[in-house]
């Protein structure tokens, strides 16, 4: 269908390259296309429908987005609202969509609905969804705290019709795709942090040895620079848990306990990370002028999007086994 026909370790080199571009929009915008909309395509769709939706995106006419968020249901994906009522070979879809990555550009959604009225984990389907049908409303592009440069839609749906053959895999099989589908979105959002935090502690170091206060260098104090030493530790244990899970993954298997535990350290470390160093740049740290701050803004979204850190916490604890059982 156009790729390359590497495995998902390659997904996450390019990951943890694009850190090296200065804001996360960008990265984000990629992971999206590449990592979140199409996983589920990828696997569980029909060839008719990887041509028609597969092909382009990889080639890069087709920008696709993600349906899942909902203003009452963000990490809550079994409460979502949106529903797709089966009317003779077509799907009528009502309801909407909150905080969508590229919506307002997109040409295609990665759709999950309610199908039925079966129980929640079990009556939701995936829709590949036309971004020009009728009845589509992208009511307004939201103003972030950060991630600026990424567009960020609230969208409608009114009695939007399309063919049932857009079904990705299984009627009902929607949520159990969506779940693996975020195993892939939350490695890769790992991936693409690792490099702004070090090059933040870097720019910390330079601008802090330069940077003199009371006669000396603000570097030369014992608690900037084993702080700092302490949190470049850390990105590199990050590192080797996500490099732990890719080749796990690779190997075949369910990495959802180790994705979100890495994606979990990942919002802390990122919040950790921008928030120490922002405060070794003085005022200077406060403007807009420096990289530190774009990144205390744009990282901030590691601990929300894609599931929040207490959803991590509560995926890490039933793997564990210490929640109690229903």
């Amino acid at each position: 269908y156009g790729g390359m026909g590497l495995d998902f370790s390659y997904n996450i080199a390019v990951a943890e390259e694009l850190g090296n571009i200065r804001c996360g929009g960008i990265t984000m915008a990629i992971g999206v296309q590449a990592g979140m909309a199409t996983p589920a395509l990828t696997r569980f769709g029909s060839d008719e429908l990887k041509r028609q939706f597969l092909v382009p995106t990889i080639a890069g006419d087709f920008v696709a987005c993600l349906g899942i968020s909902e203003a009452g249901a963000g990490s809550d994906v079994a409460n979502i609202k949106t529903t797709a009522v089966r009317k003779g070979d077509e799907y009528v879809i009502n309801g909407g969509k909150m905080w969508i990555t590229s919506g307002s550009q997109a040409d295609w959604m990665c759709l999950l609905a309610n199908t039925s009225k079966g129980p929640p984990h079990q009556n939701k389907s995936l829709i590949c969804l036309p971004m020009n049908l009728p009845g589509i409303h992208v009511a307004k592009k939201i103003d972030k705290l950060g991630m600026r440069s990424s567009d960020t839609a609230q969208i409608f749906f009114e009695d939007v019709r399309v063919p049932c053959k857009n079904l990705i895999g299984e009627e009902g099989k929607g949520f159990t795709y969506q779940m693996l589908q975020f195993q892939e979105e939350r490695l890769w959002g790992v991936a693409t942090a690792l490099t702004p935090m070090e090059t933040i502690i870097q720019e910390t170091i330079d601008y802090t040895r330069q940077r003199k206060v009371f006669g000396q260098p603000v570097l030369h104090n014992q608690a900037v620079h084993f702080r700092l030493a302490e949190l470049a530790t850390d990105v590199e244990l990050l590192r080797s848990l996500l490099h732990r899970a890719v080749a796990l993954y690779v190997e075949g298997n369910d990495v959802t306990k180790f994705a979100s535990m890495a994606k979990l350290k990942a919002g802390r470390l990122t919040r950790e990370v921008t928030d120490s160093c922002l405060q070794f740049w003085g005022g200077m740290g406060f403007t807009s002028e420096v990289l530190v701050s774009r990144f205390y803004r744009d990282l901030r979204l590691m601990s929300i999007g894609g599931g929040t850190d207490e959803t991590m916490l509560s995926i890490i604890c039933k793997y564990m086994d210490i929640l109690p059982r229903k």
